[in-house]
């Protein structure tokens, strides 16, 4: 049944917050402080140092390499400081978020910069995340950052709790993190931020014309559904973002491998990391109408499945061919954008792991986006570059289109052959953008394979820091 509007509080688990890590005043024992030293001015930077802690260091062979630790020791055998080797260029090593290698090594403790600097806190805190719900013995705290700042602080802060809630979401097996779960979440941050959220669940789905959301999820026993969040000032620019939530994905009658399942707890990372964006913009107070489309379901298999050479029907009265019953994600975002575009949003955002492809293309780390406006462009691969949560501009290329044509309906929701498959994907949602001012497709990987600076191995909402720092500029109070 659809549940009413209202801005209930869920059961949905608090996350831990990084105020655990980036603090205002060390403990008693006070503060070891951070020295960062760079290879090309080495001699300088140790200059504050004593004449034996410098020869300390020139026996412990530290020479400043990026992500280089090493331990410098008072006179009476205590640590007086730690060196920290920092690199300028993201190709050797540096970025935004490096100094998340030395919370990763530090042992426990309280430590401090020179210079309070946003990223470094960013990179401290990020690096903190630990995921933790399954095991029976927790690990030991980390180490602390003194961060007097206080602006700088909660800023910093309130960016890593949102990444740590998109990565609790995505990293929790589906067995817990079904729609049920995945909705509570939803409800619970729009509680904290006196957003309204109205959910259409199940049947209500085709009574309310939201079909094929209904069609993906309508073979598991856990009933689909669209939660709608609303927040902000009546008048102002109008963004809506819109998040792929595919609790998990078995492929559907075109089922997948064991392999190509064994990751697909994480088929929800859109609507993680669109959440995760909405909370950066909510608690920065953004003069913007937030509009949050969530299209959760399960592909799974019984015997009401859609099934292949299906022909399903959007909300808008398009019908859509089905090529292959695993590429179900464009099928539900395609609904949402369908009723965002009523609305007629200033910007239109998605965020999907959808394609494989993309992964070919560009790797795991350097996510796809797609859009026609290439002032946005330009600001958004500055600014992913810029807090180390990189994107690349990818284009909607028409000539592609017509490799979604289907003999029998509207259109193809695939192309016929093994090229280009994420521009097509990305062709064939921004068929379901009209209506909107401009449109953004963030094709997503949502994992960190290997562990980097500041991003352990496993959940990502990535894409997501990078347009909030655009949003940021354009409509921060």
């Amino acid at each position: 049944m659809a549940k009413k509007t209202d801005t209930a509080a869920s059961t949905a688990p608090m996350l831990r917050t990084a105020a655990d890590v980036l603090i205002d005043a060390p403990g008693a024992a006070g503060a070891v402080p951070v020295l960062v030293m760079r290879k090309a001015s080495l001699e300088s930077d140790m200059a504050a140092l004593t004449a034996p802690q410098r020869h300390w260091l020139q026996l412990s062979e530290f020479a400043a390499e990026p992500g280089q630790i090493a331990r410098v020791p008072a006179a009476d055998g205590s640590l007086a400081a730690v060196a920290f080797g920092a690199a300028d260029d993201i190709n050797d090593g540096g970025g935004a978020l490096q100094m998340g290698l030395a919370a990763a090594a530090l042992p426990s403790g309280d430590y401090s910069l020179a210079s309070d600097a946003g990223n470094a806190a960013l990179g401290w805190a990020m690096a903190s995340y630990r995921f933790e719900r399954y095991r029976g013995k927790k690990g030991k705290p980390g180490p602390r950052l003194v961060i007097m700042d206080k602006t700088m602080r909660e800023r910093c802060i309130g960016i890593a709790d949102s990444v740590w809630l998109a990565r609790d979401l995505i990293n929790t097996p589906a067995a817990d993190m079904g729609p049920d779960e995945l909705e509570a979440a939803a409800r619970a941050l729009a509680a904290e931020h006196s957003a309204t959220v109205r959910t259409i669940a199940g049947d209500d789905l085709l009574k309310q014309n939201f079909p094929m959301i209904h069609a993906v999820g309508r073979a598991s026993p856990r009933a689909p559904r669209l939660v709608d969040i609303n927040w902000g000032r009546e008048g102002s620019t109008r963004i809506t973002l819109v998040g792929k939530g595919i609790c998990f994905d078995t492929g559907g009658l075109d089922i997948k491998t064991a392999d190509g399942m064994s990751t697909m707890k994480k088929d929800m990372g859109g609507a993680a990391t669109v959440l995760a964006l909405a909370r950066m913009i909510m608690l920065a107070k953004l003069d913007v109408r937030l509009r949050v489309l969530l299209p959760i379901a399960e592909n799974s298999i019984s015997g009401n499945a859609f099934r292949p050479g299906d022909v399903l029907t959007a909300r808008n009265g398009t019908t859509v061919e089905i090529g292959n019953t695993d590429a179900e994600g464009r099928l539900v975002l395609a609904d949402a954008m369908c009723l965002a575009c009523e609305d007629k949003p200033d910007t239109l955002v998605t965020y999907a792991t959808l394609t494989g492809a993309a992964r070919v293309a560009l790797g795991p780390d350097l996510p796809p986006v797609y859009t026609d406006d290439d002032r946005l462009a330009v600001e958004l691969m500055a600014a992913g570059l810029a807090v180390d949560d990189p994107v690349w501009r990818m284009p909607l290329w028409m000539p592609y289109d017509k490799l979604l044509k289907s003999s029998i309906a509207d259109v193809n929701h695939i192309s016929g052959g093994p090229f280009a498959g994420s521009v097509t994907a990305a062709l064939f949602l921004k068929k379901f953008a009209a209506g909107a001012g401009r449109f953004l497709h963030f094709d997503i990987y949502a994992m960190t394979p290997k562990p980097k600076p500041g991003k352990p191995e496993g959940a990502e909402p990535q894409g997501a820091r990078a347009l909030f720092e655009v949003f940021e500029t354009r409509y921060g109070k």
